[in-house]
């Protein structure tokens, strides 16, 4: 989805050789998979940080194109709302000190954006607390055909208005410009194919408790909702299931719904049997490994942890965990990444599959509505237990998985410690937001004023005023 495409409208039948070749592509990608050493190399790691643009009262500033164009900057690209900009961070060796080196191109960047806006700035934050339903119009679009298709394709398969319902919330529109409302720090780790399986799930198994801990979304459209309210944002904001599609289990945003038992091919198998493609953007030429059509099909189903197939360096996978929100601050990212990472590769050691999916995907959703007081349950421990006791006894299983995986113990430490003392003293960004909003009397451009000074300044956030 990086890419933008040569034009915005599509005939049914580029729909249907687009359809045809997803199909042929999926076997050329079992073949690779399936080839002896395909995808070995060190581990690395890397990042998408989706940031707000905002004027100097806070409100949301649609100026990304022009801020992109100050920047010329390859890692700087739009994002769906002209509000929106993504900054994808330089891939790393796991190994050695990754969460420092993260810490400080995060830092870099924010800042080289911000200073990049004319009469405003960037911050990193789940939603936007200024967002009124007048910034979402179809003229809030970035101008780019890839949105626009998206949107044709969507709108192509889903003929009812999107409804969203979140606790008392319930707000109907006609496109998916809500998915404007979220942004996101997704992390990404190179796996080689053997692995993946273990690696997936235990990344689905990881992001409750992690994300318990790093709510950064209480409110949407001046309502204080749950701690992390873009998870159920974005799965309504995107969901393509009409009356005519709902004997679908799973929607194009979703935390699916069973273990991974044959590999990341079995997720592939998911995506081209279970959804329509909404992007036929055709390829002509180009190498057969490319597989340009599936991957570009994949990129348009947005699963909280999902496969992804790269065919740089000869071919390789990564995994993509999309559930955690951007901000606060850079500290506050590398110390989710190290906590989620680190818990990833230790529940990798064990076999997930004799385990309930029900309980993971049960934490996920508790975890994203209650936060650190969510009630969650884990493997080999009876019974279920608050999310900020779970937090610390994993810490330890999660820096026993870094250090495995080659990571310094300063680096390990450094990071997980901004957890421990987030955890403690329950200062997560929702909990400062819904604190200092009290205090500054309701008044949400105040709150994210100061918000952006903090951010800025790169301190965690259970240390902010």
């Amino acid at each position: 989805m990086g890419r933008d495409l040569d034009k915005e409208r599509f005939t049914e039948a580029e729909f249907a050789r687009f359809g045809e070749r997803i199909q042929e592509q999926l076997e050329v990608l079992r073949e690779l998979l399936a080839t002896p050493g395909f995808g070995e190399g060190p581990t690395t790691i890397g990042a998408e940080l989706e940031l707000f643009l905002v004027d100097e009262d806070g409100r949301p500033l649609p100026r990304n194109s022009q801020v992109q164009e100050s920047l010329d900057d390859p890692r700087v690209v739009l994002e769906l709302g002209r509000f929106n900009i993504e900054v994808n961070l330089t891939p790393l060796p796991l190994a050695g000190a990754p969460f420092e080196a993260m810490s400080g191109e995060v830092q870099e960047t924010i800042t080289k954006v911000d200073g990049a806006v004319e009469g405003g700035g960037a911050l990193p934050i789940g939603i936007l607390p200024t967002l009124d339903t007048e910034d979402f119009t179809l003229g809030a679009m970035s101008d780019q055909n890839r949105y626009r298709a998206m949107s044709r394709g969507i709108r192509r398969l889903r003929l009812e208005p999107f409804l969203v319902k979140i606790d008392d919330l319930e707000l109907s529109v006609e496109d998916v410009i809500l998915e404007s409302a979220n942004t996101s720090w997704q992390v990404h780790i190179r796996t080689p194919p053997e692995r993946f399986a273990r690696l997936f799930n235990a990344a689905q198994l990881a992001i409750g408790p992690v994300l318990s801990v790093c709510g950064n979304s209480p409110s949407f459209l001046g309502r204080e909702l749950w701690e992390e309210t873009r998870i159920a944002l974005m799965e309504e904001a995107a969901d393509d299931r009409d009356v005519q599609r709902r004997e679908r289990r799973d929607g194009r945003v979703t935390f699916g719904s069973d273990w991974v038992r044959d590999g990341a091919i079995e997720l592939f198998e998911r995506y081209v049997r279970d959804y329509d493609p909404i992007l036929p953007d055709l390829t002509e030429g180009g190498l057969p490994h490319e597989v340009p059509e599936l991957r570009l099909h994949q990129g348009t189903i947005w699963h909280w942890n999902r496969p992804v197939y790269d065919p740089a360096d000869a071919g390789h996978l990564r995994i993509e965990m999309r559930a955690l929100p951007a901000g606060p601050s850079c500290a506050d990212m590398a110390a989710n990444t190290a906590f989620l990472l680190g818990l990833t590769l230790s529940q990798a050691e064990r076999d997930l599959t004799g385990y309930r999916f029900a309980t993971a995907y049960q934490n996920f959703y508790r975890a994203a509505r209650e936060g650190l007081d969510a009630k969650l349950s884990w493997p080999g421990r009876d019974g279920e237990f608050e999310a900020a006791e779970l937090v610390l006894y994993l810490l330890p299983e999660a820096r026993a998985g870094l250090l495995k995986a080659g990571v310094s113990a300063h680096d390990a430490d450094r990071a997980l410690e901004v957890i421990e003392q987030r955890t403690r003293l329950r200062r997560t960004g929702s909990v400062w937001q819904r604190e200092t909003l009290a205090r500054f009397g309701g008044d949400r451009r105040r709150l994210v004023r100061r918000y952006r000074e903090l951010a800025l300044s790169g301190t965690p956030v259970h240390l902010w005023k």
